[in-house]
């Protein structure tokens, strides 16, 4: 028992001494833009200073999907959801990507 408990201090001891320390966890950091080939989220603070139909409908292009927007809630901390689907019934060409 006494070897477990100054194994212990020693390891600890060691950790103080050479400064090692744990990376903070980045739990509540998102990126403004984050998405898939099923769809995705974009931050309402950058859906406010930018075109986010455009990025939407660019991001489900290069699956060759259109979008759907689905919900947006309005406040700080909230988002604009958008689905990626695949291209409707009748379409005889891919959606564009467009490039400025």
């Amino acid at each position: 028992m006494r070897t477990i408990a100054a194994l212990s201090l020693v390891a600890t001891s060691l950790v103080a001494v050479c400064g090692i320390q744990a990376s903070p966890a980045r739990a509540d950091w998102v990126p403004p833009f984050k998405g898939n080939d099923t769809g995705g989220i974009i931050a309402y603070e950058l859906a406010t200073t930018v075109d986010a139909r455009q990025l939407a409908v660019d991001h489900c292009a290069r699956y060759g999907k259109v979008v759907k927007f689905l919900a947006a809630e309005p406040h700080y901390g909230g988002y604009v959801s958008f689905a990626c689907r695949w291209v409707p019934y009748g379409a005889n060409e891919r959606p564009l990507r467009t490039l400025y």
